[in-house]
């Protein structure tokens, strides 16, 4: 017999019938006059990850709300992360309420905006302001192309939803009153604190504080967690043997040879990604002319990849 209760769940279940934990960030979109404006949001997630060309976030919102308005309008904008601080938060809840325009959202408040990195990149392009205030900031595209949702317009004049179809699987108008947007990520922007965190070595006191919503609201309160210290778990040590990586490489067709002290430098890699790792090698190889991947090919290769990371 279970020992849970079924409950059903109701319209935005994330907040009805869930206590799911989400991020809280300031979206920056520009209005039709070109200004910045902020609007908050949880419904925010990875989307591409690896392999795709380039990589992606993704945003759900109402369809009629100022952020999915402006996209459709313009397709930049800026996803900021604001601390875990009270006033913040207070700030974005305040700033949350469905109906308010532009003006009536940014009257007082008490973030800072300034000119993100891709003002310097693209000085011809208009794209929002970056909240200063914000440990991280990612600077995006929607992909309006995808879906065909390019051909997504705005909302006439006096009209709230989107009474009409045909609505999009997965990117643009998804329903009468639903919208999703596939955000390509242009610049990752870490205050250089935590960007020295993540490039050296991150311990507990390098994490940033960060507000996470429950989720579950009820009619009354947004309930927000207080960040605290973060524990670390160790990683399970599950290291392979050279023989059974000698045995993944054998089995490419290629006449690139490893050696042992080569394939050593992947005993601690997942069996699972070793196929593709071994395969990015033979390319690198086939690139350069090089027959036999020694240690030394394998560091060159190991720093060719480091350095298209710390790049992009």
């Amino acid at each position: 017999m279970s020992s849970f209760k079924n409950l059903e769940p109701k319209d935005n279940f994330y907040q009805s019938s869930l206590f799911f934990p989400m991020p809280v960030v300031m979206v920056s979109t520009l209005t039709p006059e070109g200004k910045t404006t902020l609007g908050p949001y949880s419904l925010l997630a990875p989307y591409y990850i690896a392999g795709k060309g380039y990589y992606a976030m993704l945003l759900e919102c109402r369809n009629s709300s100022n952020t999915a308005q402006n996209l459709l309008r313009n397709p930049h904008c800026v996803l900021n992360f604001f601390p875990d601080d009270p006033k913040y938060f207070k700030q974005a809840v305040k700033m949350g309420w469905p109906g308010d325009k532009p003006e009536e959202k940014m009257k007082d408040i008490i973030f800072t905006l300034e000119d993100g990195q891709m003002k310097e990149i693209e000085p011809d392009v208009a794209r929002p302001q970056v909240v200063k205030e914000s440990f991280q900031a990612i600077e995006c595209t929607w992909m309006k192309e995808l879906d065909g949702a390019d051909k997504d317009l705005p909302l006439e004049e006096g009209h709230d939803h989107y009474e009409n179809g045909p609505y999009h699987d997965f990117n643009g108008i998804t329903s009468p009153y639903g919208a999703h947007f596939i955000l390509r990520i242009d610049r990752i922007l870490m205050k250089e604190k935590y960007w020295n965190a993540i490039v050296n070595g991150v311990t507990a006191k390098g994490f940033p504080k960060v507000p996470v919503d429950y989720g579950y609201r009820d009619s009354k309160y947004f309930w927000c967690s207080k960040f605290k210290k973060p524990r670390p778990e160790l990683l399970p040590q599950r290291q392979t043997t050279v023989s059974s990586v000698r045995y993944a490489a054998n089995r490419l067709q290629t006449d690139v040879v490893f050696t042992d002290d080569a394939l050593e430098m992947l005993v601690n890699v997942p069996r699972i990604f070793l196929p593709t790792i071994l395969k990015a090698c033979v390319k690198w190889a086939d690139e350069n002319g090089i027959k036999t991947i020694s240690k030394v090919e394998m560091q060159a290769i190991n720093d060719k990849r480091r350095k298209e990371k710390n790049n992009k």
